[in-house]
């Protein structure tokens, strides 16, 4: 299936998710060109520049409903072009939208899972806990900027959410892993979903292969961000570090 061009959306309302998270939600006349089933998947936020290339970011779709899409934004002091956007745009504002691309979801078949992220993996962790089989078994690990970013998540009761509080994301790169470790293993076999800043997606890369063995199929690993680099700055980053991994 190929996938659709970019299209014009329309911004239909806004609202905070918690005190760091903002939820745009966007549709208008050519939201059917996105297919139905894509929560998790990716979109692409484009931002004109003139005669410059546009500035392109990468989002989650939060949810999905036969007119709209939700997106939250992590609002940071220092934002990007695409929270900055977010901050200042309002209703019946145009956006340009590529993708979706493909969604990343946790192996099921394991006996037990473990997903793992930050604030700009809520997104995908929280369609992640909605899908998972409601026998699931495990725990997620999520860090959030303040405790008044917290929110209540639908998840499987046999999945345990823990909460771990960093104001300052980026900055800790063991943080997550000083949870993982502190975790009672449970029987048999696990999958892992993790996606964070990039030093801390490093630290727990070489923690799930080399001290767990988690095998490739069962390990879903991502950056989303890296501390002081912008989108492309940081693709640039994955690319050589993935080279250098591969």
């Amino acid at each position: 299936m190929s996938r659709p061009l970019p299209r014009e959306l329309t911004v239909i309302r806004k609202s905070h998710v918690t005190t760091n998270m903002l939820r745009i939600t966007l549709g208008g006349e050519n939201i059917q060109t996105i297919p139905e089933d894509q929560e998790s998947g990716y979109v692409k936020l484009i931002f004109p520049r003139g005669d410059q290339k546009p500035l392109v970011r990468t989002y989650t779709i939060r949810n999905q409903r036969t007119d709209e899409i939700d997106i939250d934004f992590v609002l940071h002091e220092d934002g990007g072009p695409a929270s900055t956007w977010a901050k200042q745009t309002q209703p019946n504002d145009i956006i340009l939208v590529g993708g979706p691309g493909p969604k990343k979801l946790i192996e099921e078949s394991t006996d037990w899972q473990i997903l793992v992220g930050d604030m700009t993996a809520l997104p995908a962790i929280s369609v992640n806990l909605a899908k998972l089989p409601q026998d699931a078994k495990g725990y997620a690990i999520l860090e959030a900027i303040s405790e008044e970013d917290i929110q209540p998540l639908k998840h499987p009761s046999g999945i345990e959410l823990k909460w771990v509080i960093n104001p300052h994301p980026g900055e800790n790169s063991n943080l997550l892993l000083g949870q993982i470790q502190s975790l009672s293993r449970l029987e048999g076999s696990v999958s892992v979903w993790v996606a964070c800043e990039f030093s801390s997606m490093k630290t727990l890369r070489s923690f799930f292969k080399n001290e767990l063995k988690i095998e490739k199929e069962n390990l879903y690993i991502s950056s989303y961000w890296k501390l002081g680099s912008n989108e492309d700055q940081h693709k640039e980053v994955k690319r050589i570090d993935t080279e250098a991994t591969a």
